[in-house]
């Protein structure tokens, strides 16, 4: 129902309601064409299923978002992450503000202030978070638009992955605790993630065929004890060949330091191990090896690929190894290690084949002189 009149002042006021039987809105105006114009689009809005109730955007964000928070399918250790994300580095600014206060504007420059103090990539996260929690108020009717649609974000530099030489994984091994020397020749021969080679136990491996097989990995969250849950995605469940040189530390690792059937092979003073205590033995360590700072144990999986490529190996096995979802993944992340030896072999396979050819002298139609002929020519 809606309605416009005339009111003794002189002014226009525009009524409707949206819900028969429901609450009554209303605005005053100054000329009837602005009344009528605001009343269209009301209308318009209700027609649509666009409709939000004045009021349904005044909760604040942080109420909102944490009750968004709790109710979604995420892993533990990404539930974590979001809320340290949230409270660290968005609800200074947005926490008590309203959600329909929070315009276009306000998320730009909340993103330049970032800026001066978190990553491109990070930045790039917190954002996608806000972004998210808006999209899920517009499906409850709490807000007409995400105020994060075209905000422009800091540009992620791009570079290419150096894995770290067979010298430096060398290095590291040494470096390295007694208890966890094994735990850098594991990762550098088979390429797993650090959660997959924290949540290794002895049943999954297989000596006898020289084989691992990857479809857990540990999860360390804040205030909870470690445990054990599925891997990254559902490609990263796989057997992965164990080379002789790791099989060989394991074993040693092993009888030094033993571990029940469902027990971890990977320990860190008899426990489970943490990613924030994991940090002080490997920071050092990294030091010490001579790697650059900020190498994580991120760079063995590198080193792991960067030996498959050197070897041969294709892209879908290169792929299936380390657990991508697709190889556009691997070739995203590797592309560039598959191309070294490109130019050499295009070098190579055009001297082939002009090694192979004989020359004669053939007549040519055209202008009477001669050219040469190939002997596989047709």
């Amino acid at each position: 129902m809606a309605s416009i009149r005339k009111l003794p002042s002189g002014k226009w006021q525009a009524r409707y309601r949206p819900v028969p039987g429901g609450r009554q809105y209303s605005k005053t105006t100054r000329r009837k064409v602005d009344a009528e114009r605001w009343l269209t689009e009301q209308t318009a809005a209700v027609v649509t299923g666009q409709f939000v109730e004045p009021k349904a955007g005044g909760i604040a964000f942080k109420a909102y978002a944490d009750d968004w928070r709790a109710k979604q399918v995420h892993a533990a250790s990404t539930r974590d992450h979001v809320e340290t994300m949230l409270r660290r580095h968005v609800y200074p600014t947005f926490g008590e503000r309203p959600l329909s206060s929070i315009l276009p504007s306000d998320v730009q420059a909340w993103v330049r202030r970032l800026e001066d103090d978190l990553a491109p990539a990070t930045i790039g996260v917190c954002h996608a978070i806000v972004s998210s929690v808006f999209k899920a108020a517009i499906r409850d009717r709490r807000v007409v638009a995400n105020p994060c649609t075209g905000t422009r974000l800091p540009r992620i530099p791009t570079t290419e992955v150096v894995p770290p030489t067979t010298e430096q994984v060398r290095a590291l091994t040494v470096a390295m605790p007694d208890e966890l020397r094994a735990l850098v020749t594991f990762a550098a021969g088979t390429g797993v993630r650090q959660g997959e080679a924290f949540g290794l136990t002895v049943d999954r491996l297989d000596f006898l065929r020289r084989t691992v097989r990857v479809d857990r990995q540990l999860v360390t969250v804040a205030n909870q004890a470690p445990f054990l849950a599925p891997p990254k995605t559902s490609a990263s469940v796989r057997t992965i060949p164990l080379p002789q040189a790791v099989v060989d530390a394991l074993a040693a690792h092993l009888a030094a330091f033993p571990a029940e059937p469902e027990g971890f092979v990977f320990t860190l003073r008899g426990e489970p191990i943490r990613r924030s205590a994991f940090g002080h033995v490997w920071r050092p360590a990294v030091a010490a090896a001579g790697l650059p700072t900020g190498t994580t144990f991120h760079a063995l999986r590198h080193y792991y690929v960067s030996l498959l490529i050197a070897a041969g190996e294709d892209v879908v096995t290169v792929q299936r190894r380390v657990g991508h979802k697709s190889a556009t993944t691997t070739l995203d992340t590797y592309g560039h290690m598959f191309g070294t030896d490109a130019d050499e072999r295009t070098r190579d396979a055009v001297d082939r084949a002009f090694g192979g050819a004989t020359e004669e002298p053939m007549r040519n139609a055209e202008g009477g002189g001669t050219r040469t002929r190939r002997s596989d020519e047709v």
